[in-house]
């Protein structure tokens, strides 16, 4: 189809999305009312700098430069970065620079090295370009700072399960140092993309499935990495993990009130409370529009309604995919100019359509240089503010001796792995108790004590494919699985120890026993007979099992790794059937970056292992921390952030879904999930009493809920304390949980602790069906709950009780705790939501 040509003006463009809702009073009152939100005005030395650009040298501001072209770090990478290959160094910068491309994280390379040429490279920007501006430098740093040598935390969807905002905060600074230290100006993280369907690859890139976890624990990393001078970019706005099937880039179909309900609030509250100073766009289309070429969602929404006065990047190559995924651009020229006039300010990785391309069509009149102008002043002011226009930007000494993997970066990785991990079930075996015995005579096993808890008598043994892997406690975002990958036979940098090896260093190397059983892919069963016969000589059985993390085929998880079934890989599953089979009690530890179909190992009537432990890609500390929990060295209190499937068929699937879309009369299927949301067991047993909540509160107010969270067990123990909601009768469908707020709080064996939640009202609010978001007046339930399912309508439930999973047919039962439901009065009349409305539910404990 012939597409026509059209003059681009600041107005914007012929037609406009429609995937944002739409402005109200309300909401731009609110961004006003922010105080020191909405989009400042330039200072006099950026008016004064732009002013004297030419038009190639503001063009040359708004795109990146990717030095080092090895290996396949993003979508077709090849294809797209092939025109800047062989070009010398000056000639591309001979007009200035907005952006380096990665300097550490896309081949290994020793940060001292790296680090004296960038201060150098800076110094030769500010020398031999006419305007003598240095070039902002991005990294990813979505598990760490993505460059080698440098610390490995945990994946984003592990620091959804701590339910620990503070703690994420902690290590988004410590992380932001590290790329201050190495003279980097901008962080591609965190990942704001709400879960929809675990089949999608990028889940392990994800916090988790509901909006409001995601927003806190988004927020505290952005106050972690902004607090050490480094800009957080939010990504991928807007709707990215809805596309189709769970398949990559594939379209979304997500109404407007889906999108400003579910998608919006998590970027919503990192900017607004969160000051997040960059945004990229995500590659999806929404309804047929491509978020690149909407300036519904990237001026309209973005800028208009939440005020962001930062800038818009790119992600990698979305710019020229106009032309050639989307093809809504007819060529690199087009692309540039609906891209620009959307809203992104800065093209990455590279100048591949704003540069020639975009300067060729303002000479000739079909776009406005205004538009230029106007993303040039947001990236000077942005290097303005980070001090790349001071005179002494550069011009001190580059660092040396830099560690990136430093006691304390150690120490926080540690903590968040441990937080993060989800006990799923255990008949008593664990913890392991100590004092392990070695074989005797010849390597005949010593005979073995089958007790659960007992002191063991006899070696584990440590099985399967993620066991002595130290690839397989990393994410995709992680340097090892993102770019050593394709440099084979080079080591990580650093120590990580793997589950073996942490084992062995807890219980003594001649205590364990250790067999691969399968490859975490494939079909070849040659080992599984070695597992089994490992498994029979020894007291306990560990048996770790789960994902590789890679891109775009390298691997069952990631970027471009999508599944079209929730099944453990390969053969894992029999692995694990075999080993359950010889009677040695089994513990089996999930290494993943997505939920898996698990239900055979939970519930099965037969091959069910004694411990089911979920960890979330817990990093260069992971290994030690499951070892420290199998021994009860620590405790579990990791809780899901996301729901485990019962199945693909069943997806996609949230808890926040309204009364038809679980199981019902009306539908043969049923999409329960194994276990829900916020579910995690521990060492201990807690029961909530005494839930107290006013009575009334205004639509535009506030109000409070208490409840005592008594620990009942002979063990101390954290409990995360979650509190949800329900609005049973408003002018929408709404889902039959939400969660309102959260608590993690320790509490020890025997004592009690009442925990006070300050809850805005603001938290039950929707958009309407004239597309306002809006508080109604009327009734709305209140409860605390140990998990998302823990309370179903219609009465109370047994406290400290088991209850049986969901809200349809009975299935399976597990432990669980809730309070019987409060109802709030809401009062008053309908209350617009706007930006002044506090998001946040606080809490304290007395």
């Amino acid at each position: 189809m012939t597409t026509l040509d059209h003059t681009v003006t600041t107005d914007g463009q012929e037609a406009r999305g429609t995937s944002a809702p739409p402005l109200t009073d309300a909401t731009r009152d609110g961004r006003e009312a922010r105080g020191g939100a909405a989009p400042g005005l330039p200072s006099d030395r950026v008016t004064a700098l732009l002013a004297a650009m030419t038009l190639e040298e503001k063009t040359a501001q708004l795109v990146g430069y990717w030095l080092d072209q090895n290996g396949v770090v993003a979508p077709m990478q090849g294809e797209m970065a092939a025109a800047q290959q062989g070009t010398a160094l000056a000639d591309v910068t001979r007009h200035g620079l907005g952006q380096y491309t990665r300097v550490y994280g896309t081949r290994p390379v020793e940060p001292d090295e790296r680090a004296a040429w960038l201060w150098a490279e800076q110094r030769r920007l500010k020398r031999e370009t006419r305007l003598g501006i240095p070039a902002l430098v991005h990294e990813e740093c979505l598990t760490g700072l993505a460059a080698w040598k440098a610390a490995t935390f945990p994946t984003p969807l592990a620091w959804g399960a701590t339910f620990d905002p503070e703690l994420v905060e902690q290590v988004g600074a410590v992380i932001g140092r590290s790329m201050r230290e190495l003279g980097v100006h901008q962080g591609l993280a965190p990942v704001l993309d709400v879960v929809r369907d675990p089949r999608w690859g990028r889940v392990d890139e994800c916090i988790g499935e509901d909006p409001y976890l995601v927003g806190t624990v988004g927020t505290a990393y952005v106050r972690g990495v902004q607090s050490a001078g480094v800009d957080a970019t939010l990504k991928h706005f807007l709707g990215y993990s809805a596309s189709r099937a769970g398949r990559n880039h594939a379209p979304v179909h997500a109404g407007p009130r889906e999108v400003a309900d579910v998608f919006l609030p998590p970027f919503e509250m990192a900017l607004v409370d969160g000051g997040a100073r960059s945004v990229m766009n995500s590659y999806a289309e929404i309804d047929g529009v491509p978020v690149a070429a909407d300036p519904a969602l990237l001026t309209d929404l973005l800028r208009d309604r939440l005020g962001f006065d930062g800038t818009v990047v790119a992600d990698y190559f979305s710019v020229a995919f106009l032309e050639v995924m989307h093809g809504v651009a007819r060529d690199r020229g087009e692309a540039a100019a609906t891209a620009l006039a959307a809203g992104i300010d800065v093209e990455l990785p590279t100048g591949d359509a704003y540069l020639a391309p975009l300067v060729e069509r303002v000479r000739s009149g079909l776009v406005d240089e205004a538009l230029v102008d106007r993303a040039a002043l947001r990236v000077l002011r942005q290097k303005e503010r980070l001090g790349l226009l001071d005179p002494e930007a550069f011009e001190d000494e580059p660092p040396t001796a830099v560690d990136l993997d430093s006691p304390e970066h150690r120490a926080l990785a540690r903590r968040l792995a441990a937080e993060s991990l989800v006990l799923l079930s255990n008949d008593g075996v664990l913890p392991l108790g100590s004092g392990a015995a070695a074989p005797v005579g010849g390597g005949a096993a010593a005979p073995v004590s089958r007790t659960p808890g007992a002191v063991l008598q006899g070696p584990v043994a440590v099985i399967g494919p993620n066991a002595h892997r130290a690839e397989a406690l990393q994410g995709c975002y992680s340097f090892a699985n993102h770019v050593l990958a394709t440099h084979p036979g080079l080591d990580l940098g650093f120590a990580i120890p793997t589950v073996l090896e942490a084992l062995q260093d807890s219980l003594g190397p001649d205590a364990v026993r250790y067999a691969r059983g399968t490859e975490v892919e494939g079909d070849d069963r040659s080992g599984i007979a070695e597992a089994v016969a490992v498994a029979q000589e020894s007291a306990v059985a560990v048996v770790v099992v789960g994902d590789q993390a890679g891109l775009f085929g390298r691997g069952t998880v990631g970027e471009g790794n999508d599944s079209e079934s929730l099944d453990l890989p390969g053969v894992q599953r029999e692995l694990v059937e075999a080993v359950v089979g010889t009677g040695t009690p089994t513990v089996v530890v999930l290494l993943t970056g997505r939920p898996y179909a698990i239900g055979w190992a939970l519930d099965g009537d037969q091959h069910k292992p004694a411990a089911v432990v979920q960890a979330f890609f817990p990093g260069e500390e992971g290994g030690t921390a499951i070892a420290d929990l199998l021994t009860g060295a620590a405790a579990p209190s990791g809780r899901l952030p996301v729901s485990l499937p019962r199945s693909a068929g069943a997806q996609p699937y949230s808890y926040l879904h309204p009364r038809l879309g679980g199981p019902s009369d009306v539908t043969a299927t049923d999409s329960t999930p194994v276990r829900p949301f916020g579910f995690g067991l521990t060492w201990t047993s807690f029961a909530y009493e005494d839930l107290t909540v006013d009575g009334t509160a205004t639509t535009d107010g506030s109000f409070t809920a208490s409840v005592t969270v008594r620990n009942t067990g002979h063990r101390d123990g954290v409990e995360v304390v979650q509190l949800y909601g329900h609005d049973p009768h408003a002018s929408i469908t709404r889902p039959v949980a939400q969660l309102l707020g959260y608590a993690r709080v320790a509490v020890a064996a025997g004592e009690s602790v009442t925990v006070r939640f300050d809850v805005p009202v603001a938290r039950f609010a929707f958009t309407d069906r004239a597309m306002r978001k809006v508080v109604e007046p009327g009734d709305v339930e209140v409860w605390v709950a140990s998990d998302a399912s823990a309370s179903r309508p219609g009465g109370p439930l047994e406290t400290g009780g088991i209850v049986a999973s969901g809200d349809g047919p009975v299935r399976h039962e597990f432990p669980r705790s809730a309070t019987e439901r409060a109802v709030v009065g809401l009062t008053g009349a309908v209350h617009g939501v706007s930006l002044a409305d506090r998001r946040t539910v606080t809490w304290t404990t007395v």
